[in-house]
């Protein structure tokens, strides 16, 4: 019995020593106190570089973030307020000092005239879906020695408002129709009509990718005034063609044709220029203008008016 009893505790020795007891498997489930990071194993290979420090490394030259996709570079914005600035009814308030000079004014000899133009134009939203774009000019008159031997005259000359009521469109087609007047505001006889005057005026233009072209127009009519000063019943239409090139270039023709209703028998009505020129909008410092210099010749005109004109604009823009 002793000797079965010993080889059978002899046969179970191997066993009982390969088997690990109940406490050390529960030691051995037990989580590491060293925190995961830790215990990867430390290598000293300097050729390998970590992934975090590779990805921060250039890699050639530095490559400068790209511009946020949708905004306007600054030659589109140049290009934008161009086209802007050629529209007159456009939502951009605009202060324009526009001189024209008329070169062999008659009768009494070859005489210059010359009228600078006051021109600011203010947008007045309405509603979301009409706009009232306000044009205003205000003109400065030196008018040489007339036929009957006064000497020449320097001084305001009538003030001209127009109001447009314009649509707000997505479409290339841009409109807009409403009042004009003209005030007797003139210090000096010979620089206006001595009359009230008012009729209708309109503007139409297609915008393109290169081109703004159209025309305004208006008739006016006197309806009160001084007795002594001939009724006024005139037209006026101002064609316009921009074609615009990169950095704010542009070509431009805008010549004004008018037609005097109450001209007296013999005498043209009608004058018809021809001509055209350049102009570039540009920044002086933050300030954005638009400058232009155009000439035309008086194809049809009356015996008194001039042969040529030279025109000069320099425009300050304030855009939104």
């Amino acid at each position: 019995m002793r000797h079965s009893i010993l080889l059978l505790a002899v046969a179970l020795a191997p066993v009982a020593i390969a088997s690990p007891s109940a406490a050390s498997r529960i030691k051995a489930a037990a989580p590491s106190a060293i925190p995961v990071p830790l215990r990867q194993p430390v290598t000293l290979d300097q050729d390998r570089t970590p992934a975090s420090l590779a990805q921060a490394e250039p890699q050639g030259d530095p490559v400068m973030p790209a511009a946020p996709s949708g905004v306007p570079s600054e030659a589109e914005k140049t290009a934008a307020l161009a086209k802007e600035a050629q529209n007159p009814i456009a939502n951009l308030i605009s202060l324009p000092f526009q001189n024209n000079t008329n070169f062999g004014v008659r009768p009494q000899g070859q005489r210059t005239q010359n009228v600078l133009n006051i021109q600011p134009v203010i947008p007045v939203p309405l509603s979301k879906d009409l706009l009232l774009v306000t044009r205003t000019i205000v003109p400065v008159i030196y008018q040489p020695t007339s036929a009957s031997g006064n000497e020449g005259e320097f001084g305001l000359g009538d003030i001209n408002p127009s109001f447009f009521f314009v649509p707000r469109t997505t479409s290339n087609i841009t409109w807009g129709v409403g009042p004009t007047f003209v005030l007797p505001t003139a210090t000096k006889s010979f620089t206006g009509q001595g009359k009230w005057s008012a009729g209708p005026t309109g503007v139409v233009l297609v915008t393109t990718k290169r081109m703004v072209f159209g025309a305004l127009a208006n008739n006016v009519w006197s309806f009160a005034g001084s007795r002594d000063r001939q009724s006024v019943n005139q037209l006026l239409i101002q064609p316009f063609f921009n074609y615009n090139f990169s950095k704010g270039w542009y070509l431009t023709a805008s010549p004004i044709i008018t037609a005097n209703w109450e001209a007296e028998n013999g005498d043209e009505q009608w004058t018809v220029p021809i001509g055209g020129g350049f102009g570039r909008v540009f920044a002086i410092g933050e300030q954005k203008v638009n400058a232009s210099l155009q000439a035309f010749w008086n194809v049809v005109k009356p015996d008194g008016a001039g042969d040529w004109t030279l025109r000069a604009q320099f425009q300050f823009l304030f855009p939104r």
